[in-house]
């Protein structure tokens, strides 16, 4: 399977946290599955960790670097295309992070690894 890491699904399983599901751990866990996290999610726990929304144990361009080798998560870049892409999306869920996680899915044929339900409302594979 090729997993696309919601924002909040990457920092619970860098940091060990009870909120991620047994499914998410496991899927995560996996060597036969495919694990991304998109330079999307990397922009929000930037944006979020400088505004005291997220706590990391270092900087976000430390410790996401290490987990990412550490864990095997390749890099998801932006391209035009999931870009694009969001114009085709009815606006069900505000948030532009999200959005995006939603649109790279959908390009690249992912399966996001979230809890939010308002992902769900879209044409798109969850796990959680």
């Amino acid at each position: 399977m090729r997993l696309l890491l919601d924002t909040c699904s990457f920092v619970w399983l860098i940091t060990a946290a009870p909120d991620l599901s047994p499914a998410a751990r496991d899927a995560c866990e996996d060597p036969a599955n495919d694990i991304f996290l998109s330079s999307a999610s990397v922009w929000e726990i930037v944006t979020k960790h400088g505004s005291g929304k997220i706590r990391l144990a270092d900087a976000p361009d430390k410790i996401i670097s290490t987990e990412r080798k550490r864990l095997g998560i390749v890099s998801l870049a932006l391209d035009d295309e999931s870009a694009l892409q969001a114009e085709r999306l009815p606006l069900l869920h505000k948030d532009p992070f999200d959005r995006m996680l939603i649109c790279q899915a959908i390009v690249h044929g992912l399966t996001i690894l979230t809890p939010d339900g308002r992902i769900r409302q879209y044409p798109v594979r969850t796990l959680w």
